[in-house]
């Protein structure tokens, strides 16, 4: 019987060591071994451009301008956004700013006030 995980993805039983990596044959999906249980023990912590660890609820300041695709409007340097909410994805800010209204922003452009 083995004694490995099942795939993250697809929940195969038959997954198989390969050096330092696990693989699915049925999705062919690679993970690590070792930071796999790291990755389960730890929450994702989200941070701003100097360091910063955001939460839901903080306000922070747009640090460049930031053109708004599909528009011709742009969020200037120093917009403050008031109860940012965090969520997984590139963009990881979902905000309501003035002025434009709801968007994705992405943490490495902000900064916590």
């Amino acid at each position: 019987m083995s004694t490995l995980p099942p795939c993250p993805q697809c929940n195969s039983e038959y997954t198989y060591e390969d050096g330092t990596q696990l693989i699915c044959p049925e999705c062919a999906h690679e993970w690590s071994a070792s930071g796999e249980a790291e990755a389960a023990s730890d929450d994702v912590v989200k941070k701003d451009s100097v360091g910063n660890v955001l939460q839901d609820g903080d306000t922070v300041t747009v640090i460049k301008d930031l053109k708004v695709k599909g528009s011709s409007l742009v969020v200037k340097v120093g917009t403050k956004v008031k109860n940012i909410r965090l969520c997984d994805g590139d963009h990881d800010i979902d905000c309501k700013i003035d002025g434009i209204g709801a968007m994705k922003l992405k943490s490495e452009f902000v900064r916590k006030v």
